[in-house]
């Protein structure tokens, strides 16, 4: 194909873990349930279109969890894709659990975490799992518990490698000491950057940061912010040049855009090709 049949290409790669190397630009396939992140999809049919769309786009890097559907996503994503791509890589998540629609609570114990990972290679499919996140830490089970048993589904050759989700840097360092951690996914787009101390880290040590809630861009898309004229010079939409702006803050950068319908799913990606100017980046980092 083409750069624009794949316009996916031309987001750059990065090397999750040194030896797992996908476009940076990817998929978040939490929005593919229902509402709430719960249950199956008004259209399953639509969610198996953005999947394999996405696909042939490029994207070679999917984030999903046990918790969305719950389920619901990794079977979807297993009977769109399977049997996958050998480039394709899959990250998935355990460690919220989900009493209902718009409820999330975590349990960091052991046991359920391998139950978690067993099922989730169940349902994704596979022998073994690219990414394995911790989705969350649980405040009540001590850190070496939750990482530990982690790194004992790795050894077992359960998983690949290891990360985490929604930390700070000094929970990414001492998870550090009993498992080597490739990743972090933590909130972060152009209107919130708290995470910054984070992705600095992430950067300075060769951690792929995957920022979720990428999209988010508040007021700076209003009629005469930043993003508003950005996206005039460049033919774009805002939310594109939310996610060229990611692209752009560091190499590390994994955005995973999520949608529902294939044409959000086509507008998304398309930001892969836009290039912002260091003029463009600098008057977007001030404007937040």
């Amino acid at each position: 194909m083409t750069s624009t049949e794949r316009p996916v290409d031309a987001s750059g790669q990065f090397a999750i873990g040194g030896d797992l190397t996908v476009n940076r630009l990817g998929y978040g396939a939490m929005q593919l349930t229902g509402k709430g992140v719960w249950g199956e999809p008004s259209d399953p049919g639509e969610a198996v279109r953005v999947l394999r769309r996405a696909v042939e786009l490029g994207v070679n890097f999917i984030d999903t969890a046990d918790s969305y559907g719950p389920f619901v996503s990794e079977l979807l994503i297993k009977k769109a894709l399977h049997p996958y791509p050998e480039d394709l890589v899959i990250a998935t998540k355990a460690g919220l659990t989900r009493p209902g629609p718009d409820d999330w609570r975590p349990v960091g114990r052991p046991e359920y975490l391998r139950q978690q990972a067993e099922l989730s290679l169940r349902h994704l499919g596979v022998e073994r799992i690219d990414l394995f996140q911790l989705h969350r830490i649980d405040a009540k089970v001590p850190l070496a518990d939750q990482v530990g048993e982690l790194a004992l589904l790795q050894k077992e050759g359960k998983i690949r490698h290891i990360g985490l989700s929604e930390v700070s840097v000094e929970q990414l360092v001492e998870a550090g000491e009993y498992a080597r951690i490739v990743s972090v996914q933590n909130l972060y787009n152009l209107a919130h950057r708290d995470a910054e101390p984070l992705l600095e880290y992430a950067e300075a040590n060769g951690i792929g940061f995957i920022p979720w809630f990428p999209l988010a861009t508040g007021k700076l898309a209003e009629e005469g912010g930043p993003l508003a004229e950005a996206s005039r010079a460049h033919g774009a939409t805002p939310s594109q040049l939310a996610l060229a702006w990611l692209l752009k803050r560091s190499p590390v950068m994994l955005p995973i855009p999520g949608t529902s319908k294939v044409s959000h799913l086509e507008d998304n990606l398309a930001a892969a090709g836009v290039e912002l100017t260091d003029e463009e980046f600098e008057a977007l980092s001030k404007g937040a």
